[in-house]
Formats: C-alpha cells, structure tokens, sequence
C-alpha cells in the first residue's frame, strides 16, 4: 500500500461552504467531479452515510489512490458506498453511464490543478521548481505536453495561448523571446521557460503582482489540458445528470473559469428567447436552473489567510429546477 506522503497534504478551499449550499442527505448520490485527495469528498462522505453512493473523478492516478486510501479509512458507518473513476470531467457523461446510476444529487467542480501537482517537480506544473516542461493532468495520455507547445507553436499561436488563457500583458514581449530562444536549442524544463520569461518582462514590471511566470505557466496549463473546452462540456454534463432539485456547486480561481460558469448557469436559468417587448412568453422554454448564490462566494479573511490558494477562489451554486417548479 502507498503511503500518503506530504505531497498530498492539500487544504480543501471553501469546504464547509460548498457542501452546506449542496444540501447532501442521507442516500444522496454525490459526484466530486474534480476527487484529488478527497479533501471535499471526505466530509461529504459523512453527510450521506453508508446508504448514500459517492463518485469521485480525477484524470490522476496517484490523486485517485490517495483519495481512495483516505475514504476507505472513514469509519464503516459513515462511508458510503464508493465509486472511483479514472477520468476528466469532460467524460462525464460516459463515467456516469459506466457508474450505472440513474441520476445524482449532487455535484461538486474543484477547478484548477491541486497543491500536490504543483508540488511535485516531476508534473512540471511549478514555476518554482525545477522540473520537465509536462504539465498533463493525465501524464499516461499520449497528448502534447507544455514542451511540445513551446517549441513547436507559432509567435502568433504562443501569443494568443499567453493573452487569452494568462491575462497575461507581455504575451506577445515573450512569445517573441521564447521563440529566439528555442532557436538555440529546445526549451525542455520549468527553469529555462523561467528565465525567459524573465528575461521577456522588464525589471520594473516584474517587482508587482506575484512571480513574472505565474500567468504564462497557468496559460499553458490550460492549453495543455484543453481545461475550458472541458469545463464547458463537463458543467452541461452535470446538469443533464442532476435529479429534480439537484444541485451542481463550482468552486473556480480565475476570470476565464469562473466567466464559463456563470456564463454556463445563465444558459440554463435565462432560456427564454421571446423578443423583450412581448407582454407574455411564448416560446414556452422555462428555467432549468435556478441560481442559489446570486454572486458568487468567496473565502474568508481567516481561510485566505490560512491557504493562500483560497484568495482567489469563486464559489457559485445552482439548483435543477422540479417540474412543478417550472
């Protein structure tokens, strides 16, 4: 057996929050769709019991047998019953049919890549360590990795993957670097792709606003993994997959995520397509969802302080609407 290391001592972001908005009950049938090490998927193990079904999700293998080493250790009255599956939210669809369940109570999305990932040099995903430029959530998938797009992308592509995905206002000042310098030999690690970047953005520049490669590393990990692609996928999935008065809760960490997602729950909560000037509807498309956080939550001031991954984190919820509530 695996022995759970430090590498997956990672701190839940608005845990209590999330699950409190989800109103998990006995027998409920709960996804965490984003599993990692069960931070999430443990306390709402105990909210269902033994006669509730919990499915966890995660692209990562060492995450999954973590996670499973953790909930197999709840006590046998509080776990319920356990479903882990190798996969990325955005096969939801077909995990769910292989899970064989007829609907589910609740969903919960963890956006974002977890603590132990950046931790760990070897995934690539840290600006802070040394390590191979990887960055694939799912390391076994035979898919191009942060090396690949660095090396082979276009100044034009590089751009646009840096502006779009990083926010990031230098994009175009170091797709042109990267470029120079991957004419002298391939940039290969996290540290080579840190020194460019350094490189790229002027000294004054660089003293504000965190680590210089902060934005471009999260560009290309989204790039990598295809990450809004599949959220949007996965976010329409659940809610097909929710029963009457379900409730899916996304917990996201930056702009572009958390645009999806509202953007995503407005689709299903605002169907109507009727010109505004018509005194009455007569398209007859009524709500799918309704919203339960008008805005969107955010953590407090004793948990940011406490986990700085929280500092950024937006929390939406919504609730599929019952027939007789439509």
């Amino acid at each position: 057996m695996r022995v759970v290391t430090s590498e997956y001592r990672h701190i839940p972001v608005l845990r209590t929050e999330s699950l409190e908005l989800l109103t998990l009950k006995t027998q409920h049938t709960f996804v965490d769709a984003t599993l990692g090490y069960a931070g999430h998927a443990s306390e709402a193990a105990r909210m269902i019991g033994r006669e509730g079904t919990l499915i966890g999700i995660d692209q990562d293998a060492q995450a999954l047998e973590a996670a499973r080493e953790r909930l197999m250790s709840l006590p046998k009255e509080e776990r319920p019953h356990l479903l882990l599956l190798q996969g990325n939210f955005g096969e939801l669809d077909e995990l769910l049919l292989s899970a064989e369940v007829p609907g589910i109570d609740g969903i919960l999305f963890d956006l974002g890549v977890s603590s132990p990932q950046i931790d760990e040099p070897s995934r690539g995903f840290s600006f802070q360590e040394n390590g191979p430029l990887d960055m694939r959530m799912d390391p076994s998938k035979p898919t191009p990795n942060a090396a690949e797009i660095i090396n082979t992308s276009s100044a034009s592509d590089l751009t646009r993957i840096i502006r779009t995905y990083g926010e990031e206002k230098w994009a175009s000042r170091i797709a042109d670097f990267i470029v120079r310098r991957r004419k002298q030999h391939p940039l290969t690690t996290t540290q080579e792709l840190v020194d460019v970047i350094k490189d790229a953005i002027p000294a004054s520049a660089r003293r504000a606003g965190g680590h210089p490669a902060k934005r471009t590393f999260q560009a290309l990990r989204i790039a990598v993994n295809g990450e809004m692609d599949v959220l949007e996928r996965g976010l329409e999935a659940a809610i097909r997959w929710l029963n009457p008065r379900g409730r899916i809760a996304v917990i996201s960490y930056h702009s572009l995520e958390d645009r999806i997602v509202k953007e995503t729950f407005a689709r299903y909560v605002n169907r109507c397509t009727c010109p505004p000037d018509l005194p009455a509807c007569v398209c007859g498309l009524k709500p799918i969802l309704t919203p339960v956080t008008k805005k969107p939550l955010i953590a407090s001031d004793e948990e940011k302080a406490a986990n700085p991954r929280a500092r950024s984190a937006k929390l939406r919820v919504a609730e599929k609407c019952a027939e007789e509530d439509r």
